[in-house]
């Protein structure tokens, strides 16, 4: 009775210990992962040169300018996880002022993949006109925006995992006055 008893001791103690071993080898895997192959890497954001389009100029009675921006982007995603996001809004500023909002309907970028994105933005130069600094900007050819916006939405890893992130965008937008291009610059980060 007593080696039976003495037995299953002998099996739970064996029992107990492989289980723990299995947990702490699955949690040292799990962070080896997670630091490594699923660390969470900031999104590229590519900004294809473009131009300016419907230019509108009136200099009298008042000064009026009208255009619309266009910007295309690409957002490459080297995560190995996808990203969907909700409807959310650009803002357009020169030199700190808003001039433009613009819509970003819902979307998704999948892993390790890009999705593409061309907007439009209204630009209505008659606000800009105020600032002291325009006339100058305009006389060196060229006008510097700055374009934010932050999309709310979810990560999805393997499908199993899905984890609420936002992304940050910055761009900086020269537009050379006399040949209507855009070039934009931008960066992005993420947060969970």
């Amino acid at each position: 009775m007593e080696s039976t008893k003495g037995r299953s001791r002998k099996c739970l103690k064996i029992c107990c210990g492989l289980t723990v071993a299995v947990i702490v080898i699955f949690i040292v895997v799990s962070l080896v992962l997670y630091f490594t192959v699923f660390k969470p890497k900031d999104p590229q954001i590519i900004a294809h040169p473009t131009n300016l389009e419907n230019l509108q100029v009136q200099l009298f009675p008042n000064v009026s300018i009208n255009a619309t921006l266009v910007l295309t982007l690409t957002i490459d995603n080297r995560n190995y996880g996808g990203f969907k996001f909700k409807d959310s809004l650009a803002y357009v500023y020169y030199r700190e002022m808003l001039i433009a909002e613009i819509p970003i309907g819902h979307s998704e970028v999948p892993a390790r993949g890009n999705l593409t994105l061309t907007v439009y933005a209204n630009i209505t130069g008659g606000k800009m006109a105020t600032d002291p600094n325009f006339y100058n900007d305009i006389g060196t050819g060229h006008l510097n925006f700055t374009s934010t916006s932050i999309m709310h939405g979810k990560v999805s890893v393997l499908k199993i995992i899905k984890v609420g992130a936002k992304v940050d965008s910055v761009c900086g937008i020269a537009v050379n006055i006399l040949t209507l291009e855009v070039d934009p610059k931008c960066h992005s980060k993420v947060d969970f």
